[in-house]
């Protein structure tokens, strides 16, 4: 599904975040990727959801070079991928229902629809009896639950988590690796970038390990016993 061919990335004044990744993501895969700070984690889940260009080399997904979507078509391409991310981007003014269905209004999704999908996303987040709440009212856990179901409510193929757990208690963190597994367990694809070594060996799932922006380490697995 996802393919890195090459790919190296240099932001100016010389550092060099990605060099040389090759890596292939299949459909259905769960990817952990850890590592340092400043070990590339963030710049290449960036070049999945093309908030970044590679400086050289190709990023494939399902086949397509992403450098050949035009910027108009972005945010189409974009709907493939629900992003999760450590500091909430949640909209205090809204409730966690309205902040979900706001990711299906400004991608057109009819009233009908958003009544239908929202209520079934914020059930499969365990979040149905928390949907009138503000952000404030909630704590970081519950908020990082809603961030998801505004991921999961456009049926993207992948969902990209860079250190969603960052904020959170141990019991928290636990609740929302079980949630992204629940959802790879369906089918969707999930990338996660964490620094959080335990849980990552508790998902005994596939690492990809970056150090120096430069892969020192991908093993695949094929169970987990969270």
């Amino acid at each position: 599904m996802i393919r890195f061919e090459n790919v190296s990335k240099i932001y100016p004044g010389d550092f060099v975040a990605l060099e040389s990744i090759n890596l292939d993501i299949q459909q259905g895969d769960f990817v952990s990727i850890i590592g340092p700070s400043g070990s590339g984690k963030s710049t290449l889940l960036k070049l999945v959801y093309v908030e970044e260009q590679p400086t050289t080399g190709t990023v494939f997904f399902n086949d397509r070079p992403l450098d050949s979507i035009k910027t108009k078509h972005l945010p189409y391409f974009r709907r493939n991928i629900g992003t999760v991310f450590q500091d909430f981007k949640l909209l205090p003014q809204k409730t966690a229902y309205e902040n979900v269905a706001y990711a299906l209004e400004v991608s057109d999704g009819s009233v009908e629809e958003i009544k239908e999908i929202v209520p079934e996303i914020l059930d499969l987040v365990g979040m149905s009896d928390k949907m009138e709440k503000y952000p404030r009212q909630l704590s970081g856990g519950e908020q990082q639950k809603v961030c998801l179901a505004r991921a999961l409510v456009r049926k993207p193929l992948v969902i990209i988590a860079d250190e969603p757990t960052g904020n959170l208690d141990p019991n928290s963190t636990l609740e929302i690796m079980q949630l992204l597994l629940k959802i790879n367990s369906m089918g969707t694809t999930v990338l996660l970038a964490s620094h959080n070594k335990n849980i990552i060996d508790k998902i005994n799932r596939r690492v990809v390990e970056l150090n120096n922006g430069r892969v020192v380490r991908d093993n695949i697995k094929s169970k987990y016993n969270v």
